[in-house]
């Protein structure tokens, strides 16, 4: 009777441990999935991007400090020639969407 019982508990031990270890690995696949997914923003994500040649008429001394993507625009900081400002670019067509003044 007691060789039955010990038996079955050792079975049980041993699926048990197979499930954590199932469960564990599939966790981390999972994750390791989500993360690369994630790598790139949402709305570039997967689409190729034209290589676009852009002038902006910004005034003599201004110069481009920082880029980046903001939803399906380009928001690039210039300083110099004036206050601070955003100016917003579709990078599909280069054309300027819209501009944020930051007065001092």
């Amino acid at each position: 009777m007691m060789d039955g019982n010990m038996r079955t508990l050792k079975l049980v031990t041993v699926v048990m441990g197979v499930l954590i270890v199932l469960g564990t690995i599939g966790l981390m696949v999972a994750m390791a999935r989500r993360s690369a997914s994630t790598s790139q923003p949402p709305a570039l994500a997967g689409a190729s991007l034209p290589s676009i040649s852009l002038t902006l008429p910004e005034p003599e001394g201004t110069r481009i400090t920082a880029i980046t993507a903001v939803q399906d625009r380009l928001a690039i900081l210039v300083q110099g020639g004036g206050a601070d400002r955003v100016i917003l670019v579709d990078p599909h067509s280069g054309a300027v969407t819209g501009r944020i003044s930051v007065s001092r």
